[in-house]
């Protein structure tokens, strides 16, 4: 008679080894989907942010033309903020900071026209137009000292710029030489207004000294009457003239003992 027993399961009749096999390999496929779409990601996130910038920047020298052609009109405000919009898109675009600095100076605004220059320098400092533009914002506040070296920078980043040489630097220069001058005007003719008399030139005395003393009674001696006799002249109704002298006590000369030391 056949015995009967339970069946096998299928997954019985595989290896172990084989079923370890499979197992590694199936993780193997997963970790390559996982990784293979993380790049993607990866890709595709970074291809975002190109496009993002691109289209800044287009943006950004849109912004730039635009304002160019309203500084050209004159219309000198519609122009910077032309060019803020374009600095928020392209915050280190050292031409838009230094076409600022130009049309600051064209409206008489000095210290924002330096600093835009000078915000145009740190963005880059291989630009010629910036330093040019920084030496003639400079010069606009009185520092001519320092618009001779940004025009000194300039010259040595273009040596052939007849422009710098010609009419920056050599104005400059003429200006410095006339600051000196005036000057030394002012330090020469100093001396000569100064009339007071300064407190040290003042000697100070010692007014119980003996010598102070002796001063003093020298001076009251002085003071006396030159005589101690006066000598006046009557005339009467019938026309005598009578000649009266009066003696007056004369005063004892004065003891050096009544004045007081005065401290």
């Amino acid at each position: 008679m056949a015995s009967f027993g339970w069946k096998r399961k299928i997954g019985e009749k595989v290896s172990k080894v084989t079923s370890q096999q499979f197992e590694a390999e199936a993780a193997d496929e997963k970790d390559a989907s996982t990784e293979s779409d993380e790049g993607n990601w990866l890709h595709a996130s970074k291809r975002r942010k190109e496009v993002l910038l691109e289209g800044c920047a287009q943006k950004s020298r849109q912004l730039k033309d635009e304002g160019a052609s309203l500084a050209e009109n004159k219309r000198y405000r519609e122009a910077i903020q032309k060019w803020d919009e374009a600095l928020q898109l392209t915050p280190n675009d050292a031409t838009l900071h230094e076409m600022k600095s130009q049309v600051l100076m064209s409206l008489h605004e000095m210290f924002p026209a330096v600093h835009a220059a000078e915000m145009a320098v740190q963005r880059n400092p291989r630009s010629w137009e910036s330093w040019q533009t920084l030496g003639r914002a400079q010069l606009g506040l009185g520092e001519i000292v320092l618009a001779i070296r940004s025009f000194q920078v300039a010259l040595h980043i273009y040596p052939m710029n007849p422009e710098i040489w010609k009419e920056d630097l050599s104005w400059a220069r003429t200006l410095h030489e006339q600051q000196k001058a005036a000057q030394r005007i002012k330090e020469s003719a100093a001396p000569a207004e100064a009339t007071h008399v300064s407190p040290k030139s003042i000697p100070d005395y010692d007014f119980e000294s003996d010598e102070i003393v002796a001063v003093c009674a020298a001076i009251a001696e002085k003071q006396k009457p030159v005589t101690a006799n006066k000598t006046m002249v009557i005339v009467s109704a019938s026309g005598a003239v009578e000649t009266v002298t009066e003696q007056e006590d004369s005063a004892a000369p004065p003891d050096g003992s009544v004045f007081i030391k005065a401290r």
